[in-house]
């Protein structure tokens, strides 16, 4: 298989974006693939808290991108997959300590060994996304069912679309059937016709999400939580696999996603 990059961003924050990068990253490790993980969020680092590595920083990607490391120096390994690695990213540094470029040297080094690169992006449109998103084969935007979230992914689109970058594909998080019935929350009918873009994910409410966070433990690692399986789900999907939408009410996502994606 030939390596991929992706980075993985929203226009709002706090709708789960760190969480899905430590998932799927386990996900597909778990799987066998090599898999590196980058926090581009530089100045506000957590993917190193969700993934349980916080203690073992020594290096990060400013250390890297001026020289004060190599690359593999500041690789850590995961506790519990031998093949899943965190980059993280500095603390007390500013954004413009790492540039596009610098972005797309590492991440080409990187190709030379591994499967994946997933680059967690800070949320919103400032140095750091244009950082994130300047190596990338493919974007995955988070977003909540919920309008302002989906108002900010929709300008992170036309970020993409004017960088003239590969169409994003599109991950639901959150997802509760009963507050959609209620109307409440947008159901995912709603959110394809205000965004029109590939969804290929969509992970459920689960409460379980924010007690694996607070583990250490990323979900998908879990055989149990729906919303494990539905991040598995999405790994096997960025492999090129055929996997149906979990059906999280009576009628199936699957079937209604396939229908609006012919309609398009």
């Amino acid at each position: 298989m030939t390596s991929k990059v992706i980075t993985v961003t929203s226009g709002k924050g706090g709708v789960g974006k760190t969480t899905t990068v430590a998932n799927l990253a386990a996900a597909l490790a778990a799987d066998g693939k090599k898999v590196v993980c980058i926090d581009g969020d530089i100045g506000l680092r957590n993917l190193d808290v969700i993934m349980g590595l916080e203690n073992r920083i020594v290096y990060d990607v400013v250390d890297i991108v001026e020289g004060r490391c190599r690359t593999r120096q500041a690789m850590i390994r995961d506790k519990r997959l031998p093949d899943l690695f965190l980059i993280p990213a500095a603390q007390t540094r500013d954004k413009n300590a790492v540039s596009p470029s610098d972005m797309v040297r590492l991440c080409n080094e990187l190709r030379e060994e591994a499967d994946w690169i997933l680059i967690d992006s800070p949320a919103g449109i400032e140095r750091g996304f244009r950082n994130s998103i300047a190596p990338a084969d493919e974007i995955l935007i988070v977003t909540n069912p919920e309008m302002s979230a989906v108002r900010d992914a929709d300008r992170v689109i036309g970020l993409l679309e004017a960088e003239e970058k590969p169409a994003p594909s599109l991950i639901i998080n959150r997802m509760n059937p009963d507050m959609v019935k209620r109307g409440d929350m947008l159901s995912v009918e709603d959110v394809y016709d205000l965004l029109r873009i590939n969804v290929i994910g969509i992970v459920p409410e689960d409460e379980n999400v924010i007690i694996a966070s607070n583990r250490g433990t990323p979900l998908a690692l879990d055989g149990k939580g729906r919303a494990g399986q539905a991040f598995r789900n999405i790994a096997h999907r960025l492999n090129g696999e055929e996997v149906p939408f979990m059906d999280l009410e009576a009628r199936s996502i699957w079937e209604r996603l396939t229908k609006l994606t012919r309609g398009r």
